[in-house]
């Protein structure tokens, strides 16, 4: 598909594949301006810290991004138990270290099979879920209190894919509004080590996959 088509009046529906350390938004800003399109959104945002398939709409076809958002999404990552910190991920320093010789690749697997069906979730405190009005990241980084309500979400399947103890590899197919933060959190809580996100990529949007993505550098050049 060419620039000309991308940016076509109709819309379209763009598969990117979104570089590590951007945020969603700066993917959107960045092809608002290579495309030269006033209607332009995303359909579920990724973390800055994840990778992976973003879907773009453009022109008429925002108004579908409600419909993208609602399919079901596929994410591959790693967890490592026995360190947390604040963010459930990278971006803030380890907080605790706790003993996980406990620990066993059966006690992982048959612990993974617990979170699968509707489960209640509370979001990350480092997330874009407001509260009062302000983003709950903002509070977090601020060392202010956070009260998230718990929601429920749907998790189809949490496969433990490899383990190499603390280092666990998974794969997650979910609903929408499921946090993977969440569920490495929750996870780890059960295991009574806590854990921590250590990558994330997103893989599946729906019928779109990660390998049909166009890179960003291969639209700006």
């Amino acid at each position: 598909m060419s620039l000309n088509q991308l940016s076509c009046q109709e819309g379209a529906v763009i598969p990117i594949n979104k570089p590590l350390g951007w945020t969603s938004f700066d993917v959107v800003k960045k092809l608002r301006s290579i495309l030269c399109v006033k209607k332009i959104g995303h359909a579920g945002t990724l973390d800055p810290l994840a990778t992976g398939l973003l879907v773009i709409c453009t022109g008429k076809q925002t108004k579908a991004i409600s419909h993208y958002q609602g399919l079901e999404k596929v994410y591959r990552g790693e967890l490592v138990i026995g360190k947390t910190t604040p963010s459930v991920d990278l971006e803030t320093d380890f907080d605790s270290e706790i003993a996980y010789t406990h620990v066993t690749e059966a006690s992982l697997l048959h612990l993974a099979q617990s979170f699968t069906g509707y489960i209640d979730q509370i979001p990350p405190a480092y997330s874009a879920v407001k509260t009062k009005g302000v983003r709950a990241y903002t509070q977090a980084r601020q060392g202010r209190p956070i009260a998230l309500a718990p929601r429920k979400v749907f998790i189809r399947t949490f496969t433990i894919t490899s383990i190499n103890i603390p280092r666990v590899m998974f794969e997650v197919a979910c609903g929408k509004g499921t946090y993977i933060r969440s569920l490495v959190r929750d996870f780890g809580e059960q295991l009574g080590t806590g854990a921590y996100l250590a990558n994330l990529c997103r893989v599946c949007i729906g019928p779109y996959s990660l390998e049909e993505a166009y890179a960003l550098a291969d639209l700006i050049h």
